[in-house]
């Protein structure tokens, strides 16, 4: 099973870009959507340190609700 974690976009300098989710900060390589329109402020999916997709606002939101969901059931 793989995951990716949805991640706001801060900063970019070529093929790698700054990103933001819940207090967390990360570094992420855009190489493999270096054709895509992507700008500060944009969600994307980060997996293994690899942008794989933007999604929306709504999107990013109802991915960490699922996150909450599952991590709360843990307990």
């Amino acid at each position: 099973m793989c995951l990716a974690v949805p991640m706001k976009i801060t900063a970019i300098d070529g093929f790698i870009c700054r990103c933001e989710a819940r207090g967390i900060e990360r570094e992420v390589s855009l190489f493999m959507m270096q054709d895509d329109d992507l700008g500060i402020g944009d969600n994307i999916l980060v997996h293994v340190g690899y942008a794989i997709q933007k999604v929306s606002e709504q999107e990013a939101a109802e991915s960490w609700e699922l996150f909450d969901e599952m991590l709360a059931a843990e307990i």
